[in-house]
Parts: structure tokens; sequence; C-alpha cells
């Protein structure tokens, strides 16, 4: 499959370290930008970058008000923090990129979502790279809610082109058997059944305020369930160019662990 979009996740681990507040590697940051450049060059109108929260979005839920309707909205000041420091980087670096708000194109209903498509698909016209993140949504109640950022891609699907594959990197290399760091990489799994992998996986880090990878690999199934072609993968951005993940899977770098769910 050659996909017609890409929605490119990039973990808050692998520029942030959740447990120390403000935590940014700009290093990492910068390397990323570079690849990610690169692709939306090449592919202008076809990719969007969702980046994780790392401190900045966790730190904002675990330390929310104790109470009130309104009381997640630090959210979406420390989420569009992590992404305006990635619209910078990826300005130096020559790439025309934009900040996108998700709880003004987007509304929490029930277990989905209702989108409000026109502001992304005008952007994406005009090939400009969105920057997305997690945030929270306003809910048919009148209540906000935190979506993590692991939630976009399903939100875009309404959206973006298709085919389209999903690509989330992460400090792992796919989902590993027994959720073991030296454990066997999952190769394939099928979202129509994915029971017997969420028994593999690991539970929630202390400085964890969303699923962690029970709530990456839920995402991706739900991804792959609406038709995307998904992937959980490492990068490492020094020395791996990303445009290989607009090629068909059987041209991608030999030896290139990943878990692929569809």
């Amino acid at each position: 499959m050659v996909p017609g979009f890409l929605s490119l996740k990039i973990g808050g681990s692998l520029f942030s370290a959740k447990n120390v507040p403000g935590s940014l590697d700009t290093a990492k940051v910068e390397a990323f930008s570079k690849r990610c450049a690169d692709l939306a060059v090449r592919h202008p109108g076809k990719v969007a970058l969702i980046t994780g929260g790392g401190a900045f979005g966790h730190g904002a839920i675990r330390d929310r008000p104790a109470s009130g309707r309104l009381s997640l909205a630090g959210l979406t000041h420390a989420t569009f923090t992590v992404k305006w420091a990635w619209v910078e980087a990826l300005a130096r670096v020559g790439a025309e990129a934009f900040p996108l708000q998700l709880s003004a194109m987007c509304l929490a209903a029930g277990d989905g979502f209702r989108v409000q498509s026109q502001v992304l698909e005008s952007f994406l016209g005009h090939g400009i790279l969105p920057v997305l993140a997690g945030d929270c949504l306003l809910t048919e109640e009148g209540e906000v809610k935190a979506v993590s950022s692991d939630r976009v891609p399903e939100i875009l699907l309404a959206a973006v082109p298709r085919p389209t594959r999903v690509v989330v990197l992460t400090d792992v290399p796919g989902i590993l058997r027994g959720g073991h760091a030296n454990g066997e990489v999952i190769r394939e799994v099928d979202a129509r059944n994915p029971e017997s992998v969420y028994r593999e996986l690991w539970t929630r880090g202390e400085w964890d305020s969303t699923g962690a990878m029970h709530e990456k690999f839920g995402a991706l199934v739900a991804c792959a369930l609406l038709g995307a072609e998904c992937f959980i993968m490492r990068i490492d951005p020094y020395v791996q160019d990303l445009d290989f993940l607009f090629a068909p899977l059987e041209d991608w770098p030999d030896g290139l662990p990943y878990t692929r769910i569809a």
C-alpha cells in the first residue's frame, strides 16, 4: 500500500522526561524536525505531525485544580507550548508549519468525536504542515475531557485523504512480547482480534497521566478498524530518513523493527 496521507505521531518520551517539569530536549526536537521538514517538502499536503505532550501535557493533567468543569483547561496551554516549540524548530529548517488547536475543530461525542474538518483541509490544501497535540475537548454535556495525542490520528481520519498510514514513533521498537524491554517485537496484529496483545502490554508508569502503551495500542486498533494501516516503531532521527514511510511496506529498510496493526 502506498499511503495517500501520513499521520506521524512523535511520542513525548522521545524528547521530554515526564517526571521533570519543563523538560524539553531541543536537540532531539531539532533532529526530528529536519526529518519531518523533508517529508513535508517531498509530500506537501499529505502529512500531519502530532506531538506528544511530554512533561508539559502530563504535568498539566496531574496538577490540574481539584474541581471545576473547566479544570483541565491548562492542558490546552501546555500542549500549545509543545506545539510551538515544534513549529519554531520546523521553521528553522525551512518547513511551513502551523499549530492547530484540536479543541477549536472537534467536540467529544460519547466515545467518539465530531470533527469540523474545513480548516485542516485548507491548511493541507495550501501545502502547510499542521502540528497537532492532545487537548481538552468540550463534551455534549458542557464539560471538558482530556484527549491524549494518541487519539488525534483517529480524529484526523474524518478529514484526511485515503489510504491513510498512521505511524507512532516511541522509545521502544514496537509492542514487546511480555512487556519487557528485551522482549520480542510483535510484528503483526490483526485489529479485529487484538485481545491477546493487550495481555502483553506493560502497565502505566508513575508519571504517565494517560494510558501508556494500552492507550497507544487501543487508539491504533481503532484507526485500523477505520481502514488505516498503523505502525508503532522507534527511529533514530540522527541516522534514519523518514521518506520510507511513504513507500510500500515491502520496500522499507531491511531489519527495521516495528509492529504493524491492520
